[in-house]
């Protein structure tokens, strides 16, 4: 961890320089998510500013990859602190980073499915078959027929009709709205979300109305991406700060060369 010749910092000028409570930087501390102070011989605290920056980490890391995740980070990374390196925290970033990655891949390709919709709905396409077996759909979306169960079990993609023998017939307006559900579910959107979109599609003359709000859904979910890739870079810069060795300590009295 990287040494400062300030003066030792207090549990309040920690938290006034972090952002935190008191409280959560003692429980921080405790969880192992900034390395541990140094005690006086009365038993205080006794931080550096490299926690302050620990803490400011640990904030990004909890942006980008939810605070689970940046507290199991850090407390690997600070467990033991001959072990923590730039390498194991550049290799942990870089987990976080490729995530994101996936998960804007995921939500551009979602746009794309939305858009090939709406021009179907508009004219400009073969548009959707009349009917497909659950078989035939769960193929055509790459998920289980179990999924499309669940679906229709939570008041989404339901069928047009179920035989005596059980077998599903999804018709049009299923399937269109079948292809909406996957698109936004492999974006990372919660049932509840969703099935306020299908809501909107299922209002007369709503087709091109649900397309909409779930393009903005997805246009929201590529910005807080953005804004948690932002947060993972600042996390990056501070983390590389605290376990970065210090620079060796010039002797007394030594000239700096200009040359």
């Amino acid at each position: 961890m990287a040494q400062d010749d300030r003066r030792p910092l207090r549990t309040a000028d920690v938290a006034r320089e972090s952002g935190y409570s008191l409280q959560q930087v003692r429980d921080l501390e405790r969880l192992g998510v900034i390395p541990p102070a140094s005690r006086s011989a009365s038993g205080y605290r006794s931080y550096a500013p490299a926690h302050v920056q620990a803490l400011r980490a640990y904030r990004g890391l909890a942006s980008a990859a939810g605070p689970v995740a940046a507290r199991r980070l850090l407390a690997e990374l600070f467990a033991d602190r001959t072990t923590g390196s730039l390498a194991e925290a550049a290799a942990a970033i870089g987990a976080v980073h490729v995530r994101l990655t996936r998960e804007r891949e995921e939500a551009i390709r979602a746009q794309e499915a939305l858009s090939a919709i709406q021009g179907e709905v508009a004219g400009t396409d073969g548009g959707d078959p009349d009917t497909m077996t659950i078989t035939e759909l769960a193929a055509a979306l790459g998920v289980r027929t179990s999924t499309l169960r669940f679906w229709e079990q939570e008041g989404l993609a339901v069928p047009m009709r179920v035989t005596t023998l059980r077998a599903r017939q999804y018709g049009s307006a299923a399937i269109r709205e079948a292809r909406i559900v996957a698109a936004l579910r492999a974006s990372g959107y919660g049932i509840p979300a969703v099935r306020d979109v299908v809501a909107t599609l299922r209002r007369p003359d709503g087709v091109v109305e649900g397309i909409i709000e779930a393009r903005r859904i997805l246009d929201r979910r590529l910005d807080q991406i953005a804004a948690r890739t932002v947060a993972l870079l600042r996390a990056g810069a501070d983390l590389a700060a605290v376990l970065e060795p210090a620079p060796p300590a010039r002797p007394p009295g030594a000239r700096i060369s200009r040359r």
